[in-house]
């Protein structure tokens, strides 16, 4: 079984083949897709664990014979982990959107995606900046829509699909004519409704907040805010009163994208000048009751959100000092030599309406974070759940879990040679009582086995209780759910 520090050095550098080996295959294609394939457990899973866990992530990087440039840029596979009685079962399957079958069908990029655009002629590229075809590629992450299963992106076209198959159903339809170019893939879930947002880029461009009661697909716009300069916002927060963007300064000008022909991500720029711009809207009203504005920084993952008993909106991100970590997660770089990111820090807002102040709650560098979502989110919470790199270290992908404790400020670590965790998803025990009363779920990738395994971690002390291992490499990914399916 894995324990903190295996097969390390007293320096803390990993012995064996060389970090930049490993990192290949974090981003090698996948091509094999099973059903209900019976894993080998090791350890023991805990018998009230059941259900789904339902994931998303780039697993494709070529387009025919053109190499895809991004990570973010892969094309969607799903993975479902059904697990009851100890016992698990893997599934997966390419996500078919039109993005996917387009490639299949023609051996050519489609749909512009995060940093590659389709090879196209002059006169196409024009035409194109007028009509853009939207991608559906939806490897970002997983949620329920009004009953349904869906795969999404940062476009606004989620895929449905079934979750005990897999199988494609197609782009899911809204019963309204809310339009836009770009949404996030993390919407929020409260008091049986979901909260979201999407900008439409226009020469004078719009973030239109909106809630979606559960079972319906209609959207109801809360706010509009009108933005000449709209802001790369992956995520964002939510408290018991507040829907909260913090607009980076990372921007863009809708009107030049026009005229440029370079791909949607490199159309944004860094502007320090601009600072970051918290903005609190009412959720019932849709007033903007204050955007104070602080210190520029970048962040792709907000924590959670939550109101002090003096009004103060606290507001958790994991944050980075700019945006150049994108440009690190080009493929190109992740597979060299010289690659080197070390992950964000856990950093707290307090928002008023006078200002921003900011503490940083821990140095452990930190990204993809989880909680507790369905007790703790817009409430005070205390742990929160995430992939980090190890210090000292050769710069790496993520190769860590950790556990911070954001009231005692420490941490708790699960590591093991060799290996690149993903996205810790925390499932709460029947009638728990404490907050880290439950199991963490991740898929890590082994590299020496060049296999990949479902990690079963007790949430409260960060110890292993089981494994589950895969017969083929997983790449890596961003996000997923368990469901009780």
């Amino acid at each position: 079984m894995a324990s903190s520090n295996a097969n390390t050095t007293e320096s803390g550098e990993e012995t064996g083949k060389s970090a930049a080996e490993d990192r290949r295959l974090a981003t090698r294609t996948l091509d094999n897709e099973v059903q209900n394939r019976e894993l080998t457990v090791e350890g023991e899973i805990p018998g009230w664990l059941e259900g789904s866990l339902l994931r998303t992530g780039p697993t494709k990087f070529e387009a025919g014979e053109r190499d895809l440039r991004h990570w973010f840029d892969g094309l969607a596979m799903l993975h479902a982990f059904a697990i009851a009685d100890g016992d698990v079962k893997y599934s997966n399957k390419y996500l078919e959107s039109n993005a996917y079958t387009h490639v299949e069908s023609e051996d050519e990029l489609g749909y512009q995606e995060f940093a590659t655009d389709p090879c196209r002629d002059l006169f196409e590229r024009f035409f194109s900046r007028f009509s853009p075809n939207l991608t559906d590629n939806a490897n970002v992450n997983i949620s329920k829509q009004a009953d349904a299963f869906v795969s999404m992106t940062e476009t606004p076209m989620p895929v449905e699909f079934d979750p005990e198959t897999l199988e494609t159903v197609g782009v899911a339809e809204y019963d309204d004519d809310i339009d836009g170019s770009l949404t996030t893939a993390h919407p929020h879930h409260d008091e049986g409704d979901t909260y979201n947002y999407i900008t439409k880029l226009s020469k004078t461009s719009t973030y239109k907040v909106y809630r979606m009661p559960d079972g319906s697909r209609e959207r109801e716009i809360i706010t509009t805010i009108d933005r000449d300069r709209p802001a790369y916002m992956h995520s964002f927060g939510l408290t018991e009163n507040y829907v909260v963007l913090a607009e980076f300064p990372f921007v863009v000008n809708p009107l030049e994208m026009l005229v440029r022909d370079r791909p949607f991500i490199e159309n944004y720029r860094w502007k320090p000048g601009r600072g970051t711009r918290f903005v609190l809207i009412d959720r019932e009203t849709g007033d903007v009751v204050a955007d104070p504005v602080a210190e520029p920084f970048f962040a792709f993952h907000h924590v959670n959100a939550f109101e002090d008993d003096d009004g103060t909106v606290v507001v958790d991100i994991v944050a980075y000092d700019d945006a150049s970590l994108i440009d690190s997660l080009y493929l190109e770089e992740i597979r060299s030599d010289e690659f080197g990111i070390e992950g964000g820090k856990l950093r707290r807002y307090r928002v008023r309406d006078d200002g921003v102040e900011s503490e940083k709650l821990s140095d452990v560098p930190m990204e993809l974070p989880r909680i507790n979502y369905s007790d703790r989110s817009t409430q005070e919470y205390r742990y929160t759940y995430g992939v980090g790199n190890r210090r000292p270290q050769p710069k790496d992908l993520p190769n860590r879990l950790v556990k911070v404790d954001v009231k005692e400020r420490d941490t708790k670590i699960w590591e093991e040679a060799g290996t690149y965790p993903g996205e810790p998803v925390f499932v709460a025990a029947p009638d728990a009582e404490a907050e880290d009363d439950g199991m963490i779920l991740s898929v890590v990738l082994d590299t020496d086995a060049k296999r990949s395994f479902l990690l079963v971690l007790d949430a409260s002390d960060f110890t292993e209780l089981g494994r589950a291992t895969v017969e083929h490499h997983i790449p890596l990914g961003f996000h997923g759910n368990f469901y009780d399916v």
